[in-house]
């Protein structure tokens, strides 16, 4: 599911770059994830612009995929030091998210937009959006 996910995807240069897909289940429920970068945009973009691209891959996501729900994220990276564990039990994080979103399948595209917009269950880093999107 991820595969297919993914190919309808990256055939579009999103201004946000998309990282990963995947896709997991558990009991009939079936969610994709969506990671994007949120420094290594393809060209300046607007608050108003990012939340149109999650909105389209939202869209695009339901419209490829049986899931029943789509969890998009954005991260910037930390600098780690030379000796810092970044994988195994020790590991210490080397991103952090600054947006993270979720959106079940029925929910309307004018639902979604308007939560977008309006916050309700989005977490937006506001430093991070004001720093990065112009």
């Amino acid at each position: 599911m991820a595969v297919s996910i993914g190919r309808a995807l990256f055939r579009t240069r999103w201004p946000a770059q998309v990282l990963n897909v995947y896709a997991d289940g558990f009991g009939g429920h079936d969610v994709a994830g969506l990671r994007i970068s949120g420094v290594h945009f393809h060209r300046a973009i607007t608050r108003g612009e990012f939340v149109e691209e999650v909105a389209s891959l939202v869209r695009e996501t339901f419209a490829v995929s049986p899931v029943d729900e789509v969890d998009i994220w954005a991260s910037v990276p930390l600098r780690v030091g030379k000796d810092v564990v970044v994988t195994g039990d020790l590991a210490v994080p080397s991103s952090r998210a600054v947006f993270t979103v979720s959106v079940r399948r029925g929910e309307s595209g004018v639902s979604f937009i308007r939560r977008l917009r309006g916050g309700a269950g989005v977490f937006w880093d506001q430093e991070w959006a004001r720093a990065a999107l112009k």
